[in-house]
């Protein structure tokens, strides 16, 4: 049988280790940080190097590079969506939405656009265009909030 004295000890000292990782205080935001990091050029700039590596595989006979370029506009797709995800769930509220009723069905086909049966799918380039083309309305309605 163990010595009780020493489960004790093994038991305060887990509770101790388990205080040690509770936070001190909880505090509560709306957003990730202080409002005013939101943009939608980051989405763009995404999109922009999955064009880029679009014309960049087109370019190529090199099998290798193609390899690396479609791994890399596959990321960047997912990028795209990332940054679409944060400016839908984080910085546009609902007055924004009634304001801009087309703005949740706009962010659902440029997420889309960014995904499997977009530009993570395929290499043509006019899909990427259509990708920046709608994060451009995008940005259009995201400055218009912040007039």
């Amino acid at each position: 049988m163990e010595n009780p004295q020493a489960v004790t000890t093994s038991i305060r000292q887990t509770n101790e280790e388990r205080n040690m990782f509770t936070p001190k205080r909880v505090v509560l935001a709306h957003c990730d940080l202080p409002c005013g990091i939101y943009d939608p050029a980051q989405a763009k700039i995404e999109a922009q190097s999955v064009k880029a590596c679009m014309e960049k595989y087109a370019a190529s006979s090199d099998p290798d590079f193609k390899a690396r370029a479609v791994a890399i506009k596959e990321a960047r797709s997912n990028m795209v969506k990332e940054h679409l995800w944060v400016l839908w769930t984080d910085y546009f509220k609902p007055n924004h939405f009634e304001a801009y009723p087309q703005l949740n069905a706009l962010f659902n086909e440029t997420t889309k656009l960014a995904g499997a049966a977009g530009t993570k799918g395929t290499n043509d380039v006019a899909v990427a265009e259509k990708l920046i083309s709608k994060i451009d309305e995008i940005a259009e309605i995201f400055w218009a909030t912040k007039k």
